[in-house]
This record gives C-alpha cells, sequence and structure tokens, in this order.
C-alpha cells in the first residue's frame, strides 16, 4: 500500500496545485511509482473524450499518468450537482465509495499517493465528503498550504484546522506559498514562533514569483474567448504587465516595462501602427508582449497590414477597453500542461527549496 499525503489549504488560489506539481517530481526521484488523485473535482474539463477535474488533467499530461485518469478524478462536479445531491437524485453514499474505491486502488499500484483537496477544509460537505472527511477516510497525513502573510495565515490555519480536528486527522504540517523574498526569513520565524504551541511544522514554501502568478498569452485568449494570432511559441510567452493604451502615442511607448501586454482600442490607428513598427525593434520586442484590440469599430484595412506584417501577436475584442483589462485582472492564471516554462520553473523550484524527505517522514 502507498504512503499517502491529503494536501489541503486554507482556501482557493493557495498554490495547491503547484504543491502537487512539485511533490509529485520530488517523489518520483524517490519511489518507484507515484500516483495523484482528486477526489472532488470542481473544474470539469474534456480529455480525449473523458470528463474529468482539470488539476487530474494536469498531473495526468505532465506526468504520463493519462491511463489513470478515471481514478484520478473519481467524482466531477458538474453545474446543478449540488442541487441533485440534496434532491437525493445523488446519493452521498454512491459519491463517497466511488472516491473510497479510487483511493483504495490507487493506493495498491502505486508507492506514494499525493491527495489534493480543493479549497478550504469545509469544500465537498454539502455532498457528505469535505476535505476533512476524505483526509479521514483515506486514513492520510495533512499538509495544509497557505498564502504568504503572517496574521492572515495563522488565522486562516486556526479556522481550518477545525474541522481536521473534528475528524481525528493529524495535520502534520503546514506549507507557506506566495512569501514575499526580502521578508522569507522573518515570515517563517514569526510563523514558527505563532504555532509553536501547535504540533506542527511550518515549512517554507515558495517566494511570490511573477512568472507563475501572471498569464500566458494563450491563458488570456481562453479567458477573453477570442481568437489568439500569433505562431506557437509566442502563444506561451508570460504577461508580466498590463497596460491600457489610452495616453499619447509617446507616452505609452515610454510606459512601456518587460513583456507588456496592451490593450489598444480599434480607433488608435496611430498607436497601433507605432507598436507594430516598435515591436520589430530589438529593444522593444521584449517589452512588448502582445497587444489586445477591443472596440466595436473596424480596424483600418491599411493598420491590420502593418500589424500583419509586423509579426506582433494580437488579439481582437469586441468589448470595451476596461472591461477587457477588467476580466483580465480578475482572472487568477493557473498551470495548464502546455505551459512548459512554468512547469519547468515548477520543477527546479521544487529541488531547491522543497525538503521532501522532511515532509516524507511526517507521514511515518
Amino acid at each position: 500500500m502507498a504512503r499517502k499525503i491529503f494536501i489541503a489549504a486554507t482556501g482557493q488560489n493557495s498554490g495547491k496545485t503547484t504543491t502537487s506539481l512539485s511533490l509529485m517530481h520530488m517523489a518520483m526521484k524517490k519511489y518507484g511509482k507515484v500516483g495523484f488523485i482528486k477526489p472532488i473535482g470542481p473544474k470539469p474539463s474534456e480529455h480525449e473524450g473523458f470528463i474529468a477535474d482539470k488539476d487530474a488533467i494536469l498531473i495526468a499530461k505532465v506526468f504520463g499518468l493519462e491511463d489513470d485518469l478515471s481514478l484520478m478524478s473519481p467524482f466531477v462536479l458538474h453545474p446543478g450537482d449540488t442541487r441533485r445531491v440534496l434532491d437525493g437524485k445523488i446519493s452521498r453514499e454512491q459519491i463517497l465509495y466511488r472516491i473510497a474505491d479510487a483511493i483504495d486502488k490507487l493506493s495498491r499500484k502505486n508507492d506514494f499517493l499525493i491527495i489534493e483537496g480543493a479549497g478550504h477544509a469545509g469544500v465537498g460537505s454539502v455532498l457528505g465528503c469535505s476535505n476533512a472527511q476524505i483526509a479521514k477516510l483515506a486514513s492520510a497525513p495533512v499538509m495544509m498550504v497557505t498564502g504568504g502573510g503572517l496574521g492572515n495565515v495563522v488565522d486562516a490555519v486556526c479556522m481550518n484546522m477545525a474541522l481536521f480536528e473534528k475528524e481525528k486527522v493529524p495535520v502534520k504540517s503546514i506549507l507557506v506559498n506566495k512569501i514575499i523574498a526580502n521578508k522569507r526569513e522573518q515570515t517563517l520565524r514569526y510563523l514558527d514562533l505563532a504555532f509553536s504551541d501547535a504540533d506542527l511544522d511550518v515549512i517554507g514554501g515558495y517566494n511570490y514569483q511573477p512568472i507563475l502568478a501572471n498569464p500566458t498569452l494563450r491563458r488570456i485568449a481562453g479567458v477573453l474567448d477570442i481568437e489568439l494570432h500569433c505562431t506557437e511559441e509566442e502563444s506561451h510567452r508570460i504577461a508580466h504587465n498590463i497596460q491600457i493604451g489610452a495616453a499619447s502615442t509617446q507616452r505609452v511607448a515610454g510606459l512601456l516595462k518587460k513583456s507588456t501586454l496592451l490593450i489598444v482600442n480599434s480607433s488608435r490607428d496611430e498607436l497601433l501602427v507605432t507598436l507594430a513598427n516598435l515591436y520589430k525593434m530589438p529593444e522593444y520586442s521584449d517589452k512588448l508582449a502582445a497587444i489586445i484590440i477591443p472596440g466595436v469599430g473596424p480596424i483600418s484595412a491599411i493598420t491590420q497590414r502593418i500589424i500583419d506584417s509586423s509579426g506582433i501577436p494580437y488579439m481582437r475584442a469586441g468589448r470595451t477597453s476596461t472591461t477587457v483589462f477588467e476580466i483580465i485582472k480578475e482572472d487568477v492564471s493557473k498551470v495548464v500542461s502546455e505551459d512548459t516554462e512554468k512547469i519547468e520553473l515548477i520543477k527546479t523550484l521544487a529541488e531547491q527549496r522543497l525538503d521532501f524527505d522532511k515532509i516524507d517522514s511526517f507521514l511515518d
């Protein structure tokens, strides 16, 4: 039977999936067979005709586990399922059975099994299988992933710990992610002090990494549901800065930062032409990631020809500049299997930052 660890979190977007990718990478260096399961899948997606959770698909594709995908995502939550459970059309017992069966089968065929929860400790309660209940079902010690900070981390951990304590599930450690680099030592020292009376270890995870936090051009096009005009290689480029090109042409050019995604209305012909020409200059190609062209008015024919000939990546959005900006800023970039640059960075950081042997020792 596999050694098991349950990856919990204090909430969404704290870095559970990045943690799971890191642990998969490190565990595979030590154990012959390593498995993964996302018992409750709140993000349904399709892979080769099979519907599974996005995170399970990501892990399966990155680590070549597609044959186990049905076990890795035993229950995918579709819109309306919560009501169907409460109406008695979906049995809580059946959901729990499917999860238990998948965990058992993966435990038998692997040496190490990573179980990734969804959201905070209570997610899934309405289905009869919260994160705490699943961790108990799996008899898996818990590592709780948090964001950076101090007071908010302590508050969130204590609140989430209550559910695991209720289920008598041991929380062995907390992994602190998104730490401000120049405050890393101070943050971890004070968190150690804050949890000195608790029977858990504080582990330093990743510092805040813009490359992990910021979206690729492909991601942005998907969020906006618009076509991305660029090469396959360019679609993986990360937009580190997002700006609205509302000022004068000279001012906009002067404000460009590294890998900027610029939102320029279709009526700004002079700015669009200037950006297209700047993109061909070595000193600006690193600053200009792409342009998004919102607005209901058409782009003039000559401007379109200049954009096309320049090779600058662009997207056309039939919305206002403000709407496009707000949609992008509200989206939290998630890693997908095509984000090879991000995935390789995660693996590299895992080898530098994660003490896997220490985490593994918590499972004894």
